[in-house]
């Protein structure tokens, strides 16, 4: 699912990005599905949507089985103490501080990507094809009896909710790409102000405050190993479906 809104910033017509959902799901599963969608896209913080796009499509290759990543929440009260969190953690896995500051200009600008930014994790250099759509990381999703799981394990934390799981399915998928080092994301949803870098070195760690409370900028990049096979990473990431088989 797909929402967006015509925006007449500067003077020029665009789409801006009200919304975004998508799993994997059994075809007696999807009447269901398709209504909470809508409902998610008609009730978004961000404004109400001008169209929603629903695509439905059949998977008929087998998906790859995944582990969740471990979710950890960090003591974080305001956004420049997290920027100094994310660039501890991700400097010592080897991303370069270059890499770092061309990130947070992507993740600090005005104008939302509609997709994720794929970065050289020594060059900062910007990979991916088309710069305004980005890359997206599609065909994803939960068996059943990890989601139950799941739930159980973040219940304990009290954070059992449609945000975090979601970002944490997406998270571990992107980093069970072998190119694919570290994920940092922060949500352009204006209400939502815990961000979350990930990587499997250290799971997945959410960290609050990372901007303040009314924010709309946000987005996601992804930190790739030098000389990776940026079409092997795309094709991974938006046509390879997969399923997180055990929390």
């Amino acid at each position: 699912m797909r929402a967006s809104k015509n925006s007449n910033e500067l003077r020029v017509m665009s789409e801006m990005h009200i919304s975004g959902a998508e799993g994997i799901y059994e075809d007696s599963e999807i009447s269901k599905v398709v209504k909470e969608y809508i409902k998610r896209a008609l009730s978004h913080s961000r404004g109400k949507p001008g169209k929603i796009v629903l695509t439905i499509e059949e998977i008929k290759q087998m998906p790859k089985k995944i582990s969740i990543l471990p979710v950890t929440t960090l003591q974080c009260d305001y956004p420049d103490e997290a920027r100094e969190i994310i660039y501890q953690k991700l400097l010592n896995i080897g991303i370069s501080k270059k890499a770092l500051d061309n990130a947070f200009r992507v993740l600090s600008s005005a104008k939302t990507m509609r997709g994720a930014s794929l970065m050289d994790i020594k060059s900062g250099k910007r990979t991916e094809p088309d710069r305004e759509r980005g890359i997206r990381v599609s065909r994803l999703g939960i068996e059943k009896s990890a989601d139950k799981k799941l739930s159980l394990i973040l219940s304990k934390s009290k954070i059992n909710i449609t945000t975090v799981k979601e970002a944490l399915i997406l998270a571990s998928k992107a980093t069970s790409c072998p190119d694919i080092v570290a994920e940092v994301c922060i949500s352009d949803d204006p209400d939502y102000t815990t961000g979350y870098i990930a990587s499997k070195k250290f799971g997945y760690l959410r960290i609050p405050n990372i901007k303040k409370q009314g924010e709309m900028h946000g987005g996601r990049v992804f930190f790739i190993k030098e000389d990776a096979n940026i079409e092997k990473i795309i094709n991974y990431l938006e046509k390879t479906p997969a399923l997180v088989s055990n929390p």
